[in-house]
């Protein structure tokens, strides 16, 4: 990090102050000698309109730069800059070998209830807030991150998904920075020989291979996105913005290196988290693929939520479809159910509503999550192959809507 809008501005200001301030001085002494003289200024001196103009003009000219200071103290908020580098492995935040992704004692690993689908890759999450600086909490929007604070994102794959220890290989890290005029994204690469990831703004096309949960052995493209796609999810009234540092995804146990406890209770404990309610009070959304944290109905809006909701809201860019998926949407039709589609055609399967209660065959939404036409397929981005998991799931609720 680095500080430098302010410096610009002050140090030639106070520069310039130092010799103006001297010849306010040196005219206004002038101006009580004629006072006190009551003697008419001769051309061999100074004529009195010729003082009287500089005068104007030390005035003017102090003034502005009194202004100048004043946007630089006061009305302009820290200047935090990112300093963008080119490898992954420059901002220091893993320790030891880089692919291990092993945290700096100040970055912290966070994981969501609900995680969103990326072509059945795995995710190593992290979060680093600027020393002595907290997240503010909030219970419906994404918490208030402090400018500086990085949110670090790794897209792997295990070897073989039935023994994650033997091994893995990363994808992707995708860096989301919270600097003075916003947050921005920086997305990186990992090479083949899985030393080092590089800063790429292009995304690429890559081929991976793994043993699924199944023994069954998976030959997929995985897409990386480019940097616009990366801003393309995260765009909240205009806005790009964190989807998962929220309440109802953060609410939930983490496994860290001292033991099992809540993410946000922990985030308190260590300073990171300040307005905190009891856990009672705190929203909490099922776990997708867990029948004990939830009905067929909360894992499903759950698994949408942190897939779809974040487009398809009303503060989403998918907003004029008028299909509104995030959790807090109450309106059965804006939900989807029997609610015929802005766009017709292909995109709706010729089928004609989003949600038919009991026959997720004839739902436009379960149409899209099933497409490979890279057209359709919802969500966009991650979507190589289908979600079988997530759409039996989504299939079951509707299944079990009543007609």
């Amino acid at each position: 990090m680095r500080t430098s809008f302010r410096t610009l501005l002050i140090v030639p200001c106070v520069t310039c102050l130092i010799p103006i301030i001297s010849g306010h001085l040196y005219f206004e002494n002038i101006f009580q000698q004629v006072r006190r003289s009551k003697r008419r200024i001769t051309t061999a001196t100074f004529q009195m309109p010729v003082l009287i103009n500089m005068k104007k003009i030390t005035v003017i000219v102090f003034c502005t730069i009194l202004i100048v200071l004043n946007i630089a103290f006061i009305t302009t908020p820290k200047g935090i800059v990112f300093e963008k580098k080119e490898k992954l492995s420059d901002y220091n935040f893993f320790i030891g070998k880089l692919s291990d992704l092993q945290p700096a004692a100040d970055v912290i690993p966070y994981g969501l209830n609900t995680p969103l689908f990326s072509n059945y890759a795995e995710k190593l999450r992290f979060i680093k807030l600027p020393a002595g600086t907290k997240a503010v909490y909030n219970d419906t929007a994404s918490f208030e991150l402090p400018v500086g604070t990085v949110l670090i994102k790794n897209f792997y794959y295990p070897l073989d998904f039935r023994k994650p220890q033997e091994g893995k290989r990363i994808m992707e890290t995708r860096l989301m920075i919270h600097e003075t005029n916003g947050w921005s994204t920086l997305p990186y690469i990992w090479n083949d020989e899985q030393t080092e990831a590089f800063y790429d703004v292009a995304g690429e096309n890559k081929t991976v291979s793994y043993i699924d949960a199944n023994g069954k052995k998976i030959t997929t493209q995985y897409l990386i996105p480019n940097k616009n796609q990366c801003k393309g999810c995260h765009i909240k009234n205009e806005q790009v913005l964190p989807i998962g540092i929220a309440a109802r995804h953060l609410n939930g146990d983490y496994f860290y290196t001292t033991g099992k406890e809540n993410q946000l209770t922990h985030w308190a404990n260590a300073g990171m988290l300040e307005g905190l309610p009891t856990l009672n009070n705190v929203p909490k959304n099922a776990v997708w693929n867990n029948v004990q944290t939830g009905s067929a109905e909360q894992r499903a809006r759950a698994y949408l939520d942190i897939n779809c909701g974040h487009c398809h809201s009303h503060a989403g860019p998918a907003n004029t479809s008028g299909l509104f998926l995030d959790i807090n949407e109450k309106n059965e039709t804006a939900l989807g159910i029997l609610k015929t589609p802005v766009a017709a055609g292909q995109g709706s399967g010729n089928l004609q509503y989003d949600i038919v209660p009991g026959h997720p065959e004839k739902s436009i939404l379960v149409y899209r999550i099933t497409t490979t036409d890279p057209g359709f397929a919802m969500p966009e981005i991650g979507r190589e192959q289908i979600h079988k998991e997530g759409v039996a799931l989504i299939s079951e609720w509707i299944k079990n809507m009543q007609q």
